[in-house]
């Protein structure tokens, strides 16, 4: 039985997941409902879009993917089901989807399903409930609404490189204060061809990439490349990003040569 996600900013307080696994449940009583996370920062699709393109290719082909950010519909904005590698994702198009894959999907639909409800505030519990239903069951995208050529593009901004400086800045803070920045390991091999350099930010600086965060001891900084590929910058069991003062988009130097 495929599975269906819930990644959101509703937080745990309110009523919103209920409603919206409620909704999924009394179409499709034997679902298999998984929460991603539902603690993104209110309408910030950025961050959803991070936490989605790190987790959502762990999954089985056939997940159906429901992104309850910035939900809310507009001419500009309509929502729209995307077929990728097999995966599903649901939500208003935004740029969300761009953020989250690196290519054109297989499949675009603009949902013209009706609502369940005349209330246009609460368009994950009433429109893509019922999308992610109709896909995991098994039924025809098609049948959920016309076909697009293109999703609206949000472009990240990418490493600035000359040649012996890449110039990259913060993207994401995680849960432990670790500091995320848009510099993968390749593009640092790349540019760096094996030479010493200094990773600097604020007035911090770097000379070293470990391999985990026990690497220097408890309370020390540490340089490495994460489970994404991402240069991330840590403190060993504490809290990098609040005790070194930085914060998303920050900027980030790494700096190659003698």
């Amino acid at each position: 039985m495929p599975i269906i996600t819930l990644t959101s900013d509703w937080g745990y307080k309110d009523h919103y997941i209920g409603a919206v696994k409620g909704a999924i449940l009394h179409r499709m009583p034997d679902a298999t409902i998984v929460d991603i996370s539902h603690s993104i920062p209110p309408f910030n699709i950025e961050h959803a879009a991070f936490v989605l393109k790190n987790c959502y290719h762990n999954y089985p082909e056939g997940t159906v993917h429901i992104i309850g950010v910035n939900t809310e519909e507009s001419d500009k904005n309509p929502h729209t089901i995307i077929k990728i590698d097999g995966h599903f994702f649901i939500s208003a198009d935004t740029g969300i989807f761009s953020m989250i894959i690196n290519k054109k999907p297989d499949k675009i639909i603009e949902l013209n399903i009706v609502q369940d409800s005349g209330f246009f505030t609460f368009s994950t519990r009433d429109r893509f409930a019922k999308a992610a239903v109709h896909v995991a069951q098994g039924k025809n995208i098609d049948e959920l609404g016309d076909a697009k050529d293109s999703i609206n593009e949000k472009i990240l901004f990418e490493p600035v490189v000359t040649d012996s400086l890449i110039k990259g800045h913060v993207i994401f803070i995680d849960s432990y204060e670790n500091i995320i920045t848009n510099i993968k390991e390749p593009l640092f091999k790349e540019v760096g061809k094996g030479q010493k350099f200094t990773i600097g930010f604020r007035t911090y600086e770097i000379h070293k990439i470990n391999r985990s965060y026990s690497d220097v001891p408890v309370g020390e900084i540490v340089a490495l490349f994460n489970s994404g590929g991402y240069l991330e910058i840590a403190m060993n069991q504490g809290n990098a990003a609040g005790l070194l003062g930085m914060d998303s988009k920050d900027l980030v130097r790494v700096e190659f040569g003698e």
